[in-house]
């Protein structure tokens, strides 16, 4: 698991690593701004520890195929960009769901996108599923964009579809399917 990873040239996606601890804690320090209205996890007294104990599950969850948590990092120095992830995989209907978030400093550089394409290629390529979906919270206008600029589709709003927090939010449905991804 630790030597696999996707590269485009651009980013990189890898396994969470122990080692990626302190990295991507700093990331999600810098970006609790931005984090905090989307992600449940993301809260001001965000610590280290908790950091540790999500990438630690995170690896074993990848053992079982059960989760696929990457690390989004520069293909070159890898700087730890952010992360996503391929989540709620369905064996019998051959879908998952696919996050992801970039560090506040990284923003609007492309990375999301590509880590998205990247992500959906080896959902598609590796897992043999047959459909990506990506669940965004309205007003999310950020991941919303990511969505749009790489070509997914837009299936229409799910009402009361995620709680972030103890608020229930409505959200988008994309989806990104096997002859999206020819020729990209």
């Amino acid at each position: 698991m630790s030597s696999f990873s996707l590269n485009d040239g651009v980013v990189m996606l890898r396994p969470l690593r122990a080692d990626d601890a302190f990295s991507m804690y700093e990331a999600v320090r810098e970006s609790l701004d931005d984090l905090k209205p989307w992600m449940s996890w993301a809260h001001d007294g965000y610590q280290q520890n908790e950091t540790v104990d999500w990438i630690t599950v995170a690896r074993a969850r990848w053992s079982d195929g059960s989760y696929f948590g990457f690390a989004i990092t520069d293909a070159k120095d890898e700087l730890f960009l952010g992360g996503c992830s391929l989540s709620h995989i369905h064996p019998l209907y051959h879908f998952c769901n696919l996050g992801y978030w970039i560090r506040s400093g990284q923003r609007g550089r492309g990375f999301a996108g590509r880590a998205t394409l990247l992500a959906a290629r080896f959902a598609i390529e590796r897992l043999k599923l047959v459909r990506v979906e990506i669940v965004i919270a309205v007003g999310n206008e950020a991941s919303l964009k990511v969505a749009d600029k790489i070509g997914a589709h837009r299936e229409g709003v799910l009402h009361n579809r995620m709680v972030i927090g103890t608020e229930v939010r409505d959200a988008v449905m994309y989806s990104l399917l096997p002859s999206d991804l020819n020729g990209r």
